[in-house]
């Protein structure tokens, strides 16, 4: 399913531009999930509630060629007051999200990215050993302050991000869409370290029967962590 996305701004409006991409069934069918389409839709409910200007990529329609497509139209007309989201739900391994054809790089979607005059983007990956990314960073990409990408990632670069049929999503976006229904508000903001500290508390919290416990991660300057997403 595709979901066309509306670039129309108001002058001078700050503007929330997001693309959400969930795979749950793969190009190869031995690689398919339960509840990671699921996990794209519901999150892009919430953030129709809050205004955000939203594109949905599911299954085939989330492959490499499509999600480039959308993400690169989204850093052409976000202008430098607005705000970039990107979302995905599947499969990944060491320094890739896996689409539903091919591996992305993380150094591919940091290249994409960096290019955008927006003034915040935020990335949230749930996806086994997303914690990657930083190490599979662009060779002339530095994570210093002067940057303006955070990564929230499902879990650290050597563990595995989890789903439950009976949550009904994965637990790292179960806590994203709590958190952004408010759980995560303080003083009526949602910034980029509240959202971050209730996502870990869920998720950790949620995740201790599992022989391995699952670690979000926030990865990006200190500089953002004030940073408003959201007011509740």
């Amino acid at each position: 399913m595709v979901m066309s996305l509306v670039f129309a701004i108001g002058i001078n409006a700050q503007t929330t531009y997001a693309l959400i991409a969930g795979v749950s069934a793969y190009q190869n069918s031995q690689m398919n999930l339960g509840n990671t389409t699921k996990d794209a839709k519901d999150l892009k409910r919430v953030l129709d509630k809050l205004g955000v200007k939203s594109a949905l990529l599911t299954s085939k329609y989330a492959n490499h060629d499509n999600i480039v497509e959308k993400l690169n139209k989204i850093v052409g007309v976000a202008k430098p007051e607005d705000t970039i989201l990107f979302i995905f739900s599947g499969h990944g391994s060491t320094g890739v999200f896996c689409c539903y054809d091919q591996n992305f790089q993380y150094s591919e979607l940091i290249d994409i990215l960096s290019k955008a005059q927006a003034r915040q983007i935020c990335c949230f990956v749930d996806a086994c050993h997303s914690g990657s990314v930083q190490g599979a960073s662009p060779s002339n990409y530095s994570w210093a302050e002067n940057r303006n990408i955070v990564f929230y990632m499902g879990c650290r670069a050597e563990e595995f991000s989890y789903e439950s049929a009976w949550v009904g999503n994965g637990f790292f976006s179960k806590a994203l869409i709590k958190g952004l229904r408010g759980k995560a508000s303080r003083d009526g903001k949602i910034t980029v370290r509240s959202l971050f500290d209730y996502i870990y508390k869920d998720v950790t919290a949620h995740t201790q029967k599992f022989d391995q416990v699952q670690h979000p991660q926030l990865i990006g300057p200190r500089s953002m962590h004030q940073n408003v997403l959201f007011v509740r």
